[in-house]
């Protein structure tokens, strides 16, 4: 049976292109030094195309029962079926050249080769980002993408243990560091061994262009700089955006903010994210054109959309870098107590910007969203962030890609909505159950509304709601708000440039 395993493994490999021909014996042997089997024989039949979690699985199977993990849960077998996974892998320069081989052919053909491998080998987990649960819901801002997200596997107690009592290594820093290529991992760290990287070269210095492993959108991408340097959001990412859209016009590119709050989970290290997707911001029309003086020649606007957004286009991306230079020193420095907006108290500073650039046809495009992470005693976790009666389905920080208009949900909404189902078409008091008693008084609100509730509906009224809170989460994360007194207040910033 375990020499069977082995056998799929390799075919998977073949058949995916991560292995030849000549190359078949060799891993044939590093997976049987992987499982400490020193006895192989080739079965004459193997199944044409190998399923890879299936095959995974028995091969990890057999090593729990063999004592080869420490524990047989997601953690130890994650580490352990990466270092599967390299027996099949090219080494990191063989990827290399033959990206830049078919660059030379078309960015496209390069990013399509570069994709397909992050997944082949198993370091994006296509069985795991399946279990996705993504709709989209219409709104006055046009249709916006929810996710519930799946494909990060939870710890089991025994992993969170061990983890808490593992040595603490500075190596790899931070897990975008370029040392992460090819690194074993441990209890608190993911195994990289099947993880490659291509260099690029932005803003005239080494910066390193991966996948994420867990793909909140098509060919999501991270960009990132060979140096751990914090992140800073100044002239010289405006000049890194374009030089990026300039190697891959295919993809978008954004940056998240710089600041607590506002800002992302890795502010210790420079990167962005892009990927070939459209978002519903990009689709998102200017709603009010302004004219800067100096800048005439870019078309400049605010665009319809929940958060304060500024978009600007032109065909020369060098005028955009130095619009946007200005836009971004005038709000670092911007205050209007009538809008309740403050550039900094007692010395913290609250204004910062989101920037996402792209390419549409041959003009570039820039979106500055304006950011402010200011916190009173009624909204400790920030003015503009997600509010109170949101929280039960969204309390985490907005980022980059949530500002696009795609929510990342976390994953106990998938059992608590199926929860509620049954609650809402049985008549049951939402109240009355421990888990579920967060979200009565949005179901209080949003019930009246649907007197068609039943049991063949319930769950596309649940998504279309659920819509409707990261509509308002948006909203609230808006430093103007999509009102006349909020467009007025965005439009004396505006004037101000």
């Amino acid at each position: 049976m375990i020499n069977e395993s082995i056998a799929k493994l390799v075919k998977y490999g073949e058949n995916a292109g991560l292995v030849s021909g000549l190359d078949k014996i060799y891993a044939t042997n590093r997976i049987l030094e992987v499982m400490q089997i020193s006895d192989y024989e080739e079965p004459e039949q193997i199944p044409e195309n190998p399923d890879l979690e299936e095959t995974l699985n028995e091969l990890l199977d057999d090593a729990a029962k063999r004592g080869l993990l420490e524990h047989n849960s997601v953690v130890y077998r994650d580490l352990f079926d990466t270092k599967l996974m390299d027996c099949l892998m090219p080494r990191p320069g063989e990827v290399v050249k033959k990206f830049e081989e078919l660059y030379a052919k078309s960015p496209q053909e390069a990013t399509d080769y570069f994709y397909k491998l992050s997944q082949d080998s198993n370091y994006i987990r296509r069985y795991r980002i399946a279990k996705d649960i993504r709709w989209s819901v219409p709104s006055a801002y046009g249709d916006i993408d929810i996710s519930i997200n799946l494909s990060k596997p939870e710890k089991d107690p025994k992993a969170i243990a061990a983890a808490k009592l593992a040595k603490q290594s500075g190596y790899p820093k931070c897990l975008l560091c370029k040392e992460n290529v090819g690194y074993a991992g441990r209890v608190n760290h993911p195994a990289r061994q099947n993880h490659r990287i291509i260099p690029l070269t932005i803003n005239q210095t080494e910066w390193g262009f991966q996948y994420s492993p867990y793909v909140y959108y098509n060919e999501h991408c991270i960009v990132f700089n060979f140096q751990h340097n914090p992140m800073k959001i100044e002239r010289a990412t405006f000049v890194k955006l374009f030089d990026f859209i300039k190697l891959f016009p295919h993809y978008f590119i954004g940056s998240n903010a710089d600041l607590p709050i506002v800002g992302g989970s890795i502010l210790s290290h420079d990167h962005y994210q892009g990927g070939h997707y459209t978002f519903a911001m990009a689709k998102a029309p200017i709603e009010r054109h302004f004219t800067i003086k100096g800048y005439e020649d870019v078309e400049t606007g605010i665009v319809k959309w929940p958060l304060s957004v500024i978009r600007i286009r032109h065909k020369d991306e060098k005028r955009l870098i130095d619009l946007a230079e200005h836009i971004l020193n005038c709000w670092r420095g911007y205050t209007d107590e009538d809008a309740f907006v403050f550039a900094e108290t007692d010395g913290e500073p609250h204004n910062t910007i989101t920037p996402i650039a792209r390419k549409v046809g041959d003009t570039f495009e820039l979106d500055l969203a304006l950011r402010n992470n200011i916190t009173t005693d009624e909204c400790p976790l920030g003015v503009y962030h997600p509010h109170a009666q949101y929280h039960h389905i969204k309390k985490e920080n907005i980022g980059l890609i949530e500002v696009m208009g795609l929510a990342i949900l976390p994953a106990r909404l998938k059992d608590e909505l199926e929860e509620l189902s049954k609650c809402l078409v049985e008549g049951k008091d939402v109240r009355a159950v421990a888990e579920l008693e967060k979200h009565a008084d949005w179901v209080d609100e949003f019930l009246p509304r649907h007197p068609e509730l039943n049991s063949e509906n319930v769950m596309d009224i649940l998504k279309e709601e659920v819509g409707k809170v990261f509509v308002g989460v948006l909203e609230d994360a808006g430093v103007y708000k999509c009102t006349e007194e909020g467009r007025s207040a965005f439009a004396k910033f505006m004037e101000t440039l």
